[in-house]
C-alpha cells in the first residue's frame, strides 16, 4: 500500500499541521519518505471524543464478537506481507529474521488475548444468591464482573517496532478488555506504525465496530503525549520502559498511568441499584 503520512483518527486518514516527523535509516542515513506532520492538542481531543463514544458500546460487545476482532487484526497484520518487514528493517536497521519473528509473536499475542477473551474466566463472574430469610435482616442477590476501565492511551515503542507499539500488548490486552485505545506511535518508525494501524482500522471496519475503537497519532515534540495523558477521558496509560521519557511524559502521567496498566475494575450489582447508577456511578474497585 502507498504510505499517506497521516494521523489516523477513528476512520478518517487527516492530516497533521504541526512539525514534520520523517524516518531515517540507521544503517545508510537516508531519510524514508512520506514525512508525517504531527499532530495538536485538536486532534486529541478529536481522538478522545471518538473514543469515549465508542466505549458503552465497545465494552459490551459479546466475548466472541471481541475475539473475532482480535484475530481479524492478526490477519489484516500478516495480510500487509512483506511490506511491512521491509519498511521496519528500513526504518530501524533490524534484521528480517529478529522482524519476522516479532511479527509473529505480534499477531500471536492477539490471538491469545482473543482465546482468553472467548473462554471468559477474566471477567471473574460471581453471583451469590439473594437470601430473603436471613437474620436479622434479608440479603439482596449480589453479582459481580470485571469491566473495562475506559480509553487507554499507548505509547509506541522505539526498539520494539511491532510487539510493543501500534498493535503490541498493551493495545491487544486494553482491547481485549472492552477499552478503546489511542495510539501515540514512535516517530523512529512512523511508516511500521502507519501499515499496522491501517490494518486495525480496516479490522475495525470489517467488525462492524464504533470507529472510534483505534486511533493513531503522530507528534514531533511532548505536546500530543502530555495531551494525551492529561485528558480526563483517558483511564490508563501503557508505555513500554523508557518510552515515558522519550514521548515527554516524565512528571505528566496521571495516577492511572503504569508502564502495566490494569484495565479492568470490579463492578458489584444488585437489584435496586440500576437506577441510581446513572447518576452516581456503579459500586467499583480498581482490580
Amino acid at each position: 500500500m502507498t504510505l499517506e503520512g497521516k494521523l489516523l483518527i477513528g476512520q478518517q486518514a487527516i492530516s497533521g499541521q504541526q512539525a514534520d516527523i520523517q524516518a531515517v535509516n540507521p544503517a545508510t542515513g537516508e531519510t524514508l519518505s512520506p514525512a508525517y506532520p504531527g499532530g495538536s492538542k485538536a486532534e486529541v481531543e478529536q481522538a478522545c471524543a471518538l473514543a469515549e463514544a465508542a466505549f458503552d458500546s465497545y465494552r459490551e460487545t459479546g466475548l466472541e464478537a471481541r475475539a473475532t476482532f482480535l484475530e481479524t487484526i492478526a490477519a489484516e497484520i500478516e495480510g500487509i506481507g512483506d511490506e511491512l518487514v521491509e519498511r521496519a528493517m528500513a526504518e530501524t536497521g533490524l534484521p528480517r529474521p529478529r522482524l519476522e519473528g516479532e511479527r509473529g509473536r505480534t499477531c500471536g499475542q492477539l490471538r491469545l488475548f482473543a482465546s482468553v477473551v472467548r473462554a471468559g474466566e477474566w471477567l471473574d463472574v460471581r453471583i451469590d444468591p439473594a437470601m430473603p430469610d436471613r437474620e436479622p435482616l434479608p440479603r439482596a442477590d449480589l453479582r459481580q464482573r470485571h469491566i473495562g476501565l475506559g480509553p487507554v492511551a499507548v505509547f509506541g515503542a522505539s526498539n520494539f517496532p511491532l510487539a510493543f507499539s501500534v498493535a503490541g500488548g498493551d493495545t491487544a490486552s486494553a482491547l481485549a478488555a472492552g477499552c478503546p485505545v489511542v495510539v501515540k506511535g514512535h516517530s523512529a518508525h512512523p511508516g511500521t506504525s502507519e501499515l499496522v494501524g491501517r490494518a486495525i482500522q480496516r479490522a475495525v471496519a470489517k467488525c462492524d465496530l464504533p470507529e472510534g475503537v483505534f486511533s493513531l497519532l503522530f507528534g514531533s515534540g511532548k505536546e500530543i503525549g502530555q495531551a494525551l495523558v492529561a485528558d480526563p477521558r483517558i483511564q490508563a496509560v501503557g508505555f513500554y520502559r523508557f518510552a515515558q521519557r522519550w514521548h515527554g511524559l516524565d512528571g505528566h502521567c496521571p495516577g492511572t498511568a503504569a508502564t502495566d496498566p490494569s484495565i479492568c475494575r470490579n463492578e458489584f450489582d444488585q437489584p435496586g441499584v440500576s437506577a441510581a447508577r446513572s447518576a452516581q456511578g456503579a459500586w467499583q474497585g480498581d482490580c
